[in-house]
């Protein structure tokens, strides 16, 4: 088996990167693990605490003991199956803020500013505004991405956004254009009713060409002769074999698998690869570090009025809602239930914010457990820019062995200052008077907590991972040791070798990482064929206030 370019990991970025490469006339061979998305477990949006849960269709990864909060082990899903990640994760569409880009292009990523990525944003795009405002100037609209936005019609959704403009926030129309800051809809990649994951949107258009095929293994390692990548061996019915790039070997396995194929490969720290028996290929000590998440907490409310989600938290509601989606892809099922959003500032001196919130009309955990007080709502909150690192390494020598991860979550004094004030500024957005009608109590934290100890306590036991791993193959310079990439996503030190997913981020963007990670697919694939869109002039918008004011 020999193609152009073989790729490894059909999720966000491999799947885009399939479609880019194949559709300009290269053959192209995908290795992907896991099964297939069929399904209405993956394809109903509304069912997405599922698939994230499944061994079926997840790694199953879970971090070592965090030492920062209290030993717990925090589950790292990781999507195994067909469209990866994008076809397990809560289907939220957000670009990221153009500081983050811009913080990229500083920090050595030469060509990866806001104005060198928005074109890759509008190409991927096709934007289903739905009547509720935003500028479709800063869209796209012919792209293999649908996003669209949920109906809103809970008055909670409103609520939500009304009660941020009274305590003082703006209001935008639209967070993944001109203006990020602000309380506003949410977006998310469905279309027609369905989950549009990146399987979805690219790849099965792809394998319909005659240049694109799937292969289902285990990718053991890159192959390499003197230097250079000239294919991946991988294991399936039990037997090893190879397949060969003639051009390229492209690693888009995710945050958690890139750097552990890597330095299964012979790539990345040479005393951490000697421990384990492996010969070194290129020394890049940068593998596997720089890890980053975003962690989150659900503030919940105990519901005044019986008109959230938990009037449906039972048999015969969720019967009802998944033949209405099987039958006509409309009604709940077709949602995400993740209809409004913010974005805000923590401080006075922030330059754009560093705040997120996702908010659902009903109090339940990603695990699907409901709040014990049946009708609830909540916000999830986290901060989005934390200085904890962590690490990715290897466990054995094993491919089939899981990675060691460790996020080292809330290692920083600062990490305990901003969840602090996520958890204040949340209080007085639901103590605002759009809220009163619904507003019953607090369920969690709760309202006896206010002391900084008192909020430590409840932080150190109830934060979750957003899901966001990423920056364990930084792009940076050549000169700098930790880089893994350089611009070009090409592995420095080892020829005909790139790695192209969210673990090439130098830092994490604002907000879900899937619509980033698609992004980098789509660039990726344009260096690769030497190619570029031209930068775009849109000036985003940045509170004029920021230095003096938090709103």
């Amino acid at each position: 088996m020999r193609a152009d370019y073989v790729i490894v990991g059909a999720g966000s970025a491999g799947c885009a990167m399939a479609y880019r490469l194949s559709e300009a006339g290269k053959s192209v061979i995908v290795i992907e693990h896991g099964g297939t998305d069929a399904g209405p477990l993956i394809q109903m949006p509304a069912a997405l605490s599922y698939p994230m849960n499944m061994s079926l269709y997840d790694w199953g990864y879970s971090t070592l003991p965090e030492p920062h909060l209290n030993g717990r082990r925090l589950v790292t899903p990781r999507g195994k199956v067909i469209g990866g990640s994008s076809s397990i994760n809560g289907m939220v569409y957000v670009r990221g803020h153009a500081g983050d880009y811009d913080h990229w292009a500083e920090s050595g990523a030469q060509g990866w500013s806001y104005a060198d990525v928005l074109p890759y944003f509008k190409r991927m795009e096709t934007w289903h505004e739905s009547g509720q405002g935003g500028d479709p100037d800063w869209r796209g609209k012919t792209g293999p991405l649908h996003i669209s936005r949920g109906p809103r019609d809970n008055p909670l959704h409103a609520a939500f956004v009304e009660a941020g403009r009274q305590a003082g926030y703006p209001v935008t129309s639209d967070y993944n254009g001109e203006q990020q800051e602000g309380f506003g809809p949410m977006e998310m990649t469905v279309h027609k009713g369905r989950r549009w994951s990146a399987a979805n949107a690219y790849l099965k258009p792809a394998l319909k060409r005659e240049n694109c095929t799937l292969v289902r293994g285990l990718a053991c390692k890159v192959v390499t002769d003197e230097g250079r990548a000239t294919g991946v061996e991988i294991e399936r019915n039990g037997r090893k074999e190879v397949i060969h790039a003639s051009g390229e070997v492209i690693l888009a396995a995710s945050s958690l698998n890139s750097p552990k194929l890597l330095m299964l490969s012979g790539i990345g720290p040479a005393a951490h690869l000697a421990q384990h028996g492996i010969d070194v290929v290129a020394d890049r000590p940068g593998v596997g570090q720089n890890l980053q998440d975003h962690l989150e907490l659900y503030l919940q409310m105990a519901s005044k009025q019986p008109i959230t989600l938990y009037k449906y938290w039972n048999l015969f509601g969720k019967a009802l809602i998944g033949a209405q989606w099987l039958f006509t892809k409309t009604g709940l099922g077709a949602s995400n239930q993740f209809e409004s959003a913010a974005f805000i500032r923590s401080k006075a001196g922030v330059q754009y914010p560093d705040i997120q919130y996702h908010f659902l009309p009903i109090a339940v955990r990603y695990d699907g457990k409901v709040a014990a007080e049946g009708h609830g709502f909540q916000a999830h909150v986290g901060p989005m820019r934390s200085g904890s690192r962590g690490e990715v390494t290897l466990a054995s020598a094993d491919p089939k062995a899981a990675p060691n991860i460790l996020f080292n979550y809330m290692s920083t004094e600062q990490d305990w200052i901003d969840f602090r004030q996520c958890i204040r500024l949340t209080r007085e957005i639901f103590d605002q008077d759009a809220f009163a009608p619904f507003v019953k109590h607090e369920i969690q934290p709760g309202a006896a907590l206010q002391t900084d100890d008192e909020l430590d306590g409840f932080i150190r036991e109830h934060v979750e991972s957003a899901y966001h791993p990423c920056g364990t193959c930084r792009m940076g310079a050549l000169e700098d040791p930790m880089s893994v990439v350089d611009s070009d996503c090409r592995v420095i030190g080892v020829d005909n070798l790139r790695v192209a997913d969210s673990s090439i981020f130098p830092r994490i963007t604002n907000g879900n990482l899937n619509g980033p990670s698609i992004m980098t697919g789509e660039k990726a694939s344009d260096h690769i064929l030497g190619r570029s869109l031209p930068a775009a002039n849109d000036q985003p918008w940045f509170n004029p206030n920021w230095e003096r004011s938090q709103r």
